[in-house]
């Protein structure tokens, strides 16, 4: 695992938006930056679920957080907006923006995945993160120290095959990043980062390999402390690279 140890309060008065953040790693992040200190505005599809984690986040007695219910999916341009108006109203900045939503689809070979698919994960692999980055980046500089981490795979740092739209928009992703971090260097006081979670005790995980023993994998929980440190003062000056939760 990522060497990292972090401080109870590290993340104390910091606001952090973070996606996916009803089930999976998205909800052990949410509820990781909370007992930390942190303000999270929970953005998912589904509000039961995110109704659950603040449930959880409440009754440990963490700053209380935010249930934005969002679907990147459907989203359109002017919701973006309105979701960016609405944190600067309420917090007038943001410290922090965890992408971690994202869809598998079809895991298959490139000559067999249809249009329609391919369009569907990049849409919210890929076109989403870059409307939701581009929107709150504004909100982000108003930091004194930001942070934006990008959730990334294996695959999309080496091509493989029936990999499909989801390995192609984790590249995209990367790309994403560090164009964003070189853009960023030496002008704002943000930074932006990627996050390999390897493989993990998820659905998601699940769904791909269904065949796979999933307590041969570590749980969301176990892999948090790289999440920290990228969201943290720790790693302030940090930008434009690609980390591993779990080192080999």
């Amino acid at each position: 695992m990522f060497n990292y140890s972090a401080r109870p309060d590290l993340l104390k008065g910091r606001v952090i938006l973070v996606t996916g953040a009803g089930r999976g790693i998205g909800a052990a992040a949410a509820k990781t930056y909370a007992a930390h200190g942190a303000t999270v505005l929970l953005l998912g599809k589904t509000e039961s679920n995110l109704t659950a984690i603040y449930d959880e986040i409440e009754a440990a007695g963490h700053p209380q957080p935010v249930v934005i219910p969002f679907n990147l999916e459907t989203a359109l341009p002017h919701q973006y907006d309105e979701l960016a108006a609405m944190i600067e109203a309420e917090f007038g900045h943001l410290d922090g923006l965890l992408h971690n939503a994202s869809i598998i689809g079809p895991r298959t070979p490139i000559e067999q995945l249809s249009g329609e698919h391919f369009m569907r994960v990049m849409h919210i692999n890929v076109n989403a993160t870059f409307m939701l980055t581009a929107t709150l980046l504004p909100l982000l500089k108003l930091s004194q120290d930001a942070s934006v981490v990008f959730t990334s795979s294996s695959v999309g740092r080496k091509g493989r095959a029936y990999w499909g739209a989801y390995g192609i928009s984790k590249f995209a992703t990367e790309g994403l990043m560090q164009t964003l971090a070189d853009e960023l260097e030496n002008v704002a006081s943000v930074r932006a980062n990627s996050i390999n979670p390897g493989g993990t005790r998820t659905d998601m995980r699940a769904q791909a390999y269904p065949a796979e023993n999933p307590l041969n994998n570590p749980t969301p929980e176990e892999i948090m402390p790289v999440y920290l440190y990228l969201m943290g003062p720790d790693s302030t000056g940090v930008n434009g690279q690609a980390f591993d939760a779990q080192k080999k």
